[in-house]
């Protein structure tokens, strides 16, 4: 089973991403890969709107990351997002662009 990350955006409104962040999660469970969301977990216990707190979630998240098989990117990357798309790539992570493939499909 592949472990997926879900590179999605948290700041700005927040209850509506962590949503849209547990339905990507969905959709990697339904096509039998492991999610990795640290933006849903570590906000549990982080506050990210407290510079240091935000710094140690990115920081956790990208050791996270470090386990992955594949990065999917949904919606327009923010400036964590970026980072995590930049140390994939560093590492060699298939880096997925979701929000693309959406936009396919429409009519």
């Amino acid at each position: 089973m592949n472990k997926v990350y879900i590179c999605s955006p948290l700041r700005g409104d927040y209850d509506t991403n962590i949503a849209a962040a547990r339905t990507y999660c969905r959709e990697a469970v339904e096509a039998g890969h492991l999610p990795v969301a640290p933006h849903i977990y570590l906000t549990q216990f982080l506050d990210d709107n407290k510079p240091e707190e935000r710094s140690l979630g990115l920081a956790l998240g990208q050791q996270l990351l470090e386990d992955c098989d594949e990065l999917w990117v949904y919606g327009e990357p923010s400036e964590g997002m970026k980072a995590e798309i930049e140390l994939a790539k560093k590492l060699g992570i298939k880096i997925v662009n979701k929000t693309a493939r959406q936009r396919r499909r429409e009519p």
